[in-house]
């Protein structure tokens, strides 16, 4: 793909467009941590490998196009909405990509073991992650509209209730992480200390992957109030 002219045409008509497409990108960045856990928990190594290679490509190709943003993102906009806006979101959405491609990048190297006990519910919690993630999408899939209207009018309160539903489901994934958390801690005693240690830091990561998409939320909320 030929990023730096996809950028110019896409600027060509709105500096929202790219964004939408990076957002896109990285949603499908952390959509593919299902099945990367899938395979992890099956001890199918190989395949949880070739779907970390997958994610590094996706990552690269939404790292590429932030680039080409940033280089070809005017100094002013003739837009209610400002450059360091726009900016503050896409840095938001790139926090995403890169964090699913770490995590898994920890659980490769280590080939790390989820405990039996814990592995329904830690896959309910990465799909909820990603589920957060792709309400994130939505209310950023709404921008362009956003401008269109001029912020006014029946879009505003569509994008607020995406923006609430959003909210609603990074707190059904604070909860899981709880209840994960303390679940593992029940188990310390029977795990290697070094393990746990990373147990705990995929869980946080996988938390920190919701919480993000929760601020690409807050951040057009933001929008919306000026």
């Amino acid at each position: 793909m030929d990023f730096s002219n996809s950028i110019s045409n896409l600027f060509g008509k709105s500096p929202i467009k790219p964004l939408q497409e990076h957002m896109a990108l990285v949603v499908t960045c952390a959509s593919h941590l299902e099945p990367f856990f899938e395979a992890v928990i099956a001890n199918k190594w190989s395949e949880a490998g070739g779907i970390f290679d997958t994610i590094t490509d996706d990552e690269n190709q939404a790292d590429d196009l932030k680039k080409q943003f940033r280089l070809n993102m005017p100094k002013s906009l003739f837009m209610p909405v400002s450059r360091g806006d726009l900016l503050g979101i896409l840095a938001q959405q790139d926090n995403i990509a890169n964090t699913a491609k770490d995590v898994c990048g920890i659980v490769l190297g280590r080939q790390m073991d989820i405990p039996s006990s814990l592995q329904a519910d830690f896959i309910a919690y990465v799909k909820s992650a990603i589920e957060t993630c792709e309400k994130a999408r939505k209310a950023i899939d709404e921008l362009d509209e956003l401008l269109e209207t001029g912020f006014t009018g029946q879009e505003v309160k569509f994008v607020k209730k995406l923006i609430r539903d959003l909210d609603a489901q990074e707190q059904k994934v604070d909860k899981r992480e709880r209840k994960l958390r303390h679940r593992l801690f029940k188990m310390e005693e029977d795990i290697p200390p070094v393990h746990v240690m990373f147990l705990y830091n995929v869980i946080d990561n996988i938390g920190a992957i919701a919480d993000t998409a929760e601020q690409v939320g807050n951040q057009l909320e933001l929008l919306l109030a000026k």
